[in-house]
């Protein structure tokens, strides 16, 4: 199958674009960029491009794929038209900023029998497995609470100056929340039943007062157990992604608990029975969130990523960036 990419904004596309350039099964036909900074920046990651506008590479009949990494608040719509125009869509997260959009989008695949998919990497983590593994064994027991500290470096100066634009992000819980919500529901199946409490505000970014940077929420799952996180831009600059507590899971059951981050040396789970903590391996993941999507266009359906995961996670984020939003209205 051919790809195209559509819009270069955020630095995960090249992620993807890597991804598509490794994969066997497809060619990077096309690529489209409008900002003259993104393009400049793609072309030192070798993107080649190839059409004028959007418009003009979605009427190109040799594009199956399209892939969309331009900024958040107009990826709905980008890929409605995609839909429209017959291509199958992949985006980085998150894959659209509103419920309208993403009932568009999901009426649009159930007309036409095209796949979209989104690039939520947490499922695909080794330590995120592992830890799917440990609750599948039945050692944690029944999930009664979890915390996920998800917090993030701003950046500000480095960042894209479009995060800052009012319109184009559409709040720090969709754009960083989803992984949490999602890597939840992929570990043990839960997702949320109810909406406790959710706030957005602006606390770091001083030279953008309008920005929400902070984010905060307490939910229901859908067992009965309660989870709250907290998934602000607050990380000092310094440090930065090595931050030792970034994404940070603490995870309680009947029988046990389990606490992680993506940049600790071990998984700790503490079993019911078990004298003192045990160290838990990462497991061997060899997939990502781009074979998956081609397997599913394929008709294959044992993936680690649906369709079906991404608009459930889609949905439950917004319904949460919703609430937020309703209770803070100058954001």
């Amino acid at each position: 199958m051919n790809i195209a990419f559509a819009g270069f904004r955020h630095g995960h596309v090249f992620e993807l674009y890597k991804m598509a350039a490794n994969n066997r099964d497809l060619h990077i036909v096309a690529a489209w960029e409008e900002d003259a900074e993104a393009i400049n920046a793609a072309k030192k990651n070798g993107v080649v491009f190839t059409h004028q506008t959007y418009e003009e590479l979605l009427a190109d009949k040799n594009i199956d794929i399209v892939a969309i990494g331009n900024y958040y608040g107009i990826r709905g719509n980008m890929i409605i038209k995609a839909l429209r125009s017959g291509k199958h869509v992949i985006t980085d997260k998150p894959l659209c900023t509103s419920l309208e959009e993403l009932d568009e989008i999901t009426q649009l695949v159930k007309q036409t029998g095209l796949k979209v998919n989104c690039m939520l990497t947490m499922r695909y983590e080794s330590r995120i497995n592992a830890v799917k593994e440990l609750f599948e064994s039945g050692r944690l027991g029944e999930i009664h609470n979890i915390y996920i500290g998800g917090q993030h470096p701003l950046n500000y100066g480095k960042r894209p100056s479009w995060y800052f634009e009012e319109g184009k992000h559409g709040g720090v819980i969709n754009d960083i929340g989803i992984h949490g919500i999602d890597s939840i529901n992929f570990i043990c199946g839960l997702r949320p039943s109810r909406i406790l409490s959710a706030r957005c505000w602006n606390a770091y970014a001083r030279e953008e007062r309008q920005f929400a940077d902070s984010g905060q929420f307490m939910l229901e799952m859908d067992n009965g157990a309660g989870m709250i996180s907290d998934v602000s831009y607050s990380i000092p600059g310094s440090i930065g992604f090595s931050f030792p507590h970034y994404w940070e899971y603490h995870i309680w059951g009947s029988k046990g608990m389990v606490r992680f981050s993506m940049n600790s040396k071990a998984i700790d789970a503490y079993i019911d029975g078990e004298p003192q903590g045990i160290a838990i391996p990462d497991a061997v993941v060899d997939a990502d969130c781009l074979t998956d999507f081609i397997d599913e266009i394929n008709g294959k359906t044992d993936m680690r990523l649906s369709m079906k995961e991404v608009f459930q996670s889609s949905r439950d984020t917004l319904l949460i960036q919703k609430h937020a939003f309703s209770e803070n209205e100058k954001y």
